[in-house]
């Protein structure tokens, strides 16, 4: 049987709302990929000498193909970016032993760790950057509610002091071009992380150009690369 899986050329274009929840949602799922493939995978390596840890082992590998499938539909749902499989068939004897020794795996585990440093950054330049511009923008429509010797402080040194409704809106236009920065920021940072996602979690760009130069269909054909005995797997389609 000849499976193939499309390539997808697009440029990542990330919409506005879907890259910022992608980014704020980045921490707390960095922090839980972080903290399972680090513990599994602590646990399984120190224990394998009494064979516990071929199944701790076994259900790290298992999870973090998971979690990095499961990464692949989020970058594809929330950042309109389609990142294909990169699995290699597993073979029915050595389906274990396929899996360890697929790059993928790695690339899997190497991306879920690092989801945690760079979910720290992308989280708190999206939360400072649309905190700031809210807190500006509309300032003019809270500030009859603040306390009357309200002040923008810095370094508990008052900076401004805003005793009029007039006086907020000077501010609130220096809100809406930091809400522009916010805004070119945010999606910004959503196309990066799109790019890093298909390169971390798809087919590497050397497999892609030798499995389209074999192939007459211009797809790729996992089964010209890899042994014709490991045909039992599913498509991936746009």
């Amino acid at each position: 049987m000849t499976t193939t899986t499309e390539r997808d050329g697009s440029r990542p274009n990330p919409p506005l709302l879907g890259a910022l929840a992608y980014l704020v949602m980045n921490l707390p799922i960095g922090i839980a990929s972080f903290v399972f493939v680090v513990t599994t995978m602590a646990v399984g390596v120190s224990t394998v000498i009494i064979w516990v840890g071929l199944a701790v082992l076994a259900v790290a590998v298992l999870g973090m193909r998971g979690m990095a499938t499961l990464e692949r539909l989020r970058v594809r749902t929330m950042l309109g970016t389609y990142v294909a499989s990169p699995y290699r068939p597993a073979g029915e004897k050595s389906r274990w032993l396929s899996r360890v020794k697929d790059p993928a795996t790695w690339k899997d585990m190497v991306y879920l760790v690092l989801m945690l440093p760079i979910g720290i950054a992308e989280f708190t330049i999206t939360v400072v950057a649309w905190s700031v511009a809210m807190y500006l923008t509309l300032l003019p429509l809270y500030w009859n509610w603040m306390p009357g010797d309200w002040q923008i402080v810095m370094w508990n040194h008052p900076v401004v002091s805003i005793d009029s409704w007039v006086g907020t809106l000077p501010f609130a236009g220096l809100g809406v071009m930091v809400l522009a920065l916010a805004i070119i920021v945010t999606r910004g940072l959503g196309t990066l992380h799109a790019v890093y996602a298909r390169a971390m979690l798809g087919p590497s760009e050397r497999h892609i150009a030798k499995l389209e130069g074999l192939s007459t269909a211009g797809a790729i054909d996992w089964s010209s690369e890899w042994p014709s005995n490991s045909a039992n797997y599913r498509p991936v389609t746009r």
